[in-house]
């Protein structure tokens, strides 16, 4: 907990390395001096300074791995002109119709050896091949920063690169990169190359395009390939770790390794050489899933794991998931801002620690009981662990996702067993037939099984408004519920009922508030205007298309807690408290009033925006993405001459008049 609070605090207060490793290099000689003086009772000073210490280790290794204040750092040279990049591809990420994104290290700039990561983007060019993990390319850019989010409660992709050490991108085309030939290989270069050769193997295998794409998320990691409508089933059923290569998928082969594999025991040093093998077999099953982040985050805990089954301590169950944890983040501690990671671990700390009690409160007779019964509780379990997370992030609940995880975990095992067995024979040209039928047909029955849960809709839960203050205040509930259903005390139901008034106290803030707000806001749609008016819980969508508002409103309406919702066709002017707005649109009728406060420019209106500035002379000028790009640039260079306000939504994105 104290490595993961000096993380944060090293993250968002920008810290560098150089402070907390002085305090560190100060305080330990202290601390052992400390650990000999003092005494069993009083105050524990050995215990503050030791989390003080540990805190200040959270803070180094956060402060090392985003570079700051590093002299070799690209961001401690100027980035407002051109320079000569030479890049290293270490991830590919998933291309869109545009562009074929990477995320690349830097290896030197203008020939200078230098260091830190960028988000590296070339467009679609179908002619030539698209580049992989390892290659090394030099290119002649100017480096720009991540674009914040240009509509409100949109998406932040700024801060999600930013979690990964990543501040900004070059974009470009494939003419201008030289690509260097004969690059060093690294692990996972070969890993990646490794991955991608077995999925040129099973795609010239007779499986469908469907199955193709969920066998390669389920055993290799990679869900490029996936239908937007077959991943969103999986979302709406509570199954979408199924797809993802996690802890769900190595602690099942990890169960699968220590059955087989129990005969090397009977063998002298027996117990060391399993032990040996399970690690090196999970690690090697790392590898041909690509060494993404989340299968290196499961096979290390599940390595801690194999050691405490080689020690057998199934009791020291939290210590060792901490300590993978702890193993994790010192290594690679931005992994903490990730999803995935944060998901992870609350699911595998709840399965720990709810599932036991669970199977305390009701163990039945019958086999196949009590066996649904096991899987339903670790579901819970699980469920529970991730729950506010879910909400937080993805403001949906599946109440089906007992139905889908007893339907399909149970086979789990048995479908990672054969899909590993198809990949082997695929590699050496051996696979059968018969095989490849049985499989496919195994991935559509559960593809045909997680739909049919899916569009059960009526169970789905969706756009849940969920801010941080409820996702603390959740966690608090349930670890109390928890706590009291295990031993029901007087104080523990009293904490429970206190976290449940403070939660819906609240909820009624934000209610009380909510009806109190009116605000107008301007957004950013490209080609077309969007103005949103937020009278209390209602909301109305102002646009000159009715039906082109993308996710604009459907995310505001959720932060925003909006009940209702209309449209209504934009018109030339607006009141908005002692303030107006006009618009000029295409057909260029101009307010004629003088000094107006807010003139909005849309569909590119055919005007003499200096004739405009001079006879009318607004306070404010806005501009939105229904207008031509080149008309934008001008409309800009205009208002800064005539020392005018000038806001384009697709440079600062969305605005908002407030009464």
């Amino acid at each position: 907990m104290c490595v993961i609070l000096g993380i944060v605090v090293g993250f968002y207060f920008e810290v560098a390395p150089l402070l907390p490793l002085v305090s560190m290099s100060v305080l330990l000689p202290v601390l052992y001096w400390v650990a000999k003086k003092q005494q069993r009772e009083g105050f524990p000073y050995f215990e503050v300074l030791t989390s003080f210490i540990t805190i200040c280790l959270g803070v180094f290794v956060v402060g090392i791995s985003m570079n700051r204040g590093m002299s070799q750092h690209y961001t401690e040279q100027a980035l407002d002109q051109e320079k000569v990049w030479h890049l290293k591809v270490r991830e590919v990420l998933k291309p869109n119709a545009y562009s074929h994104p990477y995320i690349a290290q830097i290896i030197a700039l203008n020939g200078d050896v230098a260091s830190g990561k960028l988000l590296f983007s070339l467009s679609v060019d179908s002619t030539l091949k698209e580049l992989q993990v390892d290659d090394e390319l030099v290119v002649y850019a100017k480096p720009d920063s991540i674009r914040p989010p240009l509509n409100p409660h949109q998406f932040d992709y700024k801060s999600y690169l930013q979690k990964q050490g990543i501040q900004h991108q070059i974009r470009t085309n494939y003419a201008a990169i030289i690509k260097k030939q004969g690059a060093p290989k690294t692990l996972f270069g070969l890993a990646s190359n490794f991955r991608e050769h077995i999925i040129s193997k099973l795609k010239k295998e007779n499986f469908g395009e469907e199955e193709l794409g969920v066998i390669q998320a389920l055993l290799l990691g990679k869900r490029d390939d996936i239908s937007e409508n077959t991943y969103n089933n999986y979302t709406n059923a509570g199954a979408v770790h199924i797809l993802a290569v996690s802890g769900l998928h190595v602690g099942i082969i990890l169960l699968l390794l220590e059955f087989i594999l129990v005969p090397l025991e009977r063998l002298p040093k027996g117990k060391t050489l399993k032990l040996l093998l399970v690690v090196l077999l999970l690690w090697g099953y790392a590898f041909v899933a690509g060494l993404s982040p989340s299968i290196v985050r499961a096979v290390t805990m599940f390595s801690f794991v194999a050691y405490a089954l080689y020690l057998n301590r199934p009791t020291n169950s939290f210590n060792i998931i901490a300590l993978s944890m702890l193993f994790i983040l010192l290594v690679k501690p931005l992994f903490l801002f990730q999803v995935g990671s944060q998901m992870s671990y609350a699911a595998v700390f709840a399965i720990v620690w709810i599932y036991p009690k669970l199977q305390k409160l009701w163990f039945p007779d019958n086999l196949i009981i009590r066996k649904t019964w096991q899987l339903l509780s670790v579901s819970v379990a699980a469920q529970l662990g991730v729950l506010p997370i879910s909400l937080f992030y993805f403001h949906q609940f599946p109440a089906l996702f007992f139905i889908s995880n007893l339907l399909i975990v149970p086979f789990l095992g048995l479908i990672l067993g054969l899909g590993i067995l198809v990949i082997a024979l695929a590699l050496i040209d051996l696979l059968p037939t018969f095989l490849v039928d049985s499989f496919n047909g195994v991935i559509k029955m559960m593809n045909s099984i997680i739909g049919w849960v899916a569009h059960q809709e009526g169970f789905i839960i969706k756009n849940i408004p969920f801010d941080s203050i409820q996702l603390l205040l959740g966690y608090l509930i349930i670890i109390v519920l928890v706590v009291f259903l295990s031993r029901p005390k007087w104080r523990v139901a009293l904490v429970l009922f206190g976290g449940v008034i403070i939660l819906q106290s609240w909820n009624i803030w934000n209610q009380t508030q909510l009806h109190k707000k009116e605000v107008v806001i301007l957004a950013h749609r490209s080609r077309n205007t969007v103005l949103l008016h937020q009278l209390g819980d209602s909301l109305s969508i102002i646009t000159p298309d009715s039906s082109n508002f993308g996710s604009i409103a459907n995310n505001y309406s959720v932060a925003e807690r909006i009940q209702k919702m209309n449209t209504s066709k934009l018109k030339n002017s607006y009141r908005l408290g002692d303030k107006k707005l006009f618009v000029v649109d295409s057909l260029g009728i101009l307010p004629l009033e003088k000094q107006p406060d807010y003139v909005l420019l849309t569909q590119s209106p055919k005007i003499n925006l200096d004739r405009f500035l001079d006879s009318i002379r607004p306070k404010t000028i806005f501009a939105d993405g229904s207008n031509y790009p080149s008309l934008v640039n001008k409309w800009k260079l205009s208002c800064a001459q005539k020392e005018i306000p000038f806001h384009y939504t697709g440079e600062k994105g969305f605005y908002v008049f407030k009464f």
